[in-house]
């Protein structure tokens, strides 16, 4: 079973979980809502694409990702759109590698919610 706990206390919100605890509002230092929906995607769409390359025994490259995405602006404002920018630092065979993504895309539950009312997109550079 999932679960997260959210305290909202005067200027003192929290997220936890067994594991940690995370701040978010607007202060500094803390994460607005969709820093950690996109967030989230990122996360799960790494472990996702993690586990496609163990299992077909690919090295996992170090690698960042950085998500973007708009919100529309009526009501409700779900994401309008999100974009992946997947950068590898490792040498990997790139068509593996692109692949793995493709399934990751497939695979990932967090990509697939998403994609119910976004448009998706990722780019991979290999560095």
């Amino acid at each position: 079973m999932l679960k997260v706990k959210t305290t909202y206390a005067p200027h003192n919100f929290t997220l936890e979980t067994d594991r940690a605890i995370l701040k978010f509002g607007s202060k500094e230092g803390e994460f607005f809502p969709y820093d950690l929906f996109l967030g989230s995607l990122s996360s799960c769409f790494y472990y996702t694409l993690y586990d496609v390359l163990t299992k077909s025994k690919n090295e996992v490259p170090s690698m960042e990702i950085i998500v973007t995405g708009d919100k529309r602006t009526e009501a409700p404002t779900t994401l309008e759109w999100t974009h992946m920018d997947i950068t590898v630092f490792d040498e990997v065979d790139q068509k593996r590698f692109l692949r793995a993504v493709e399934l990751a895309a497939k695979y990932c539950s967090i990509h697939a919610t998403i994609s119910k009312v976004a448009k998706m997109t990722h780019e991979v550079h290999f560095q």
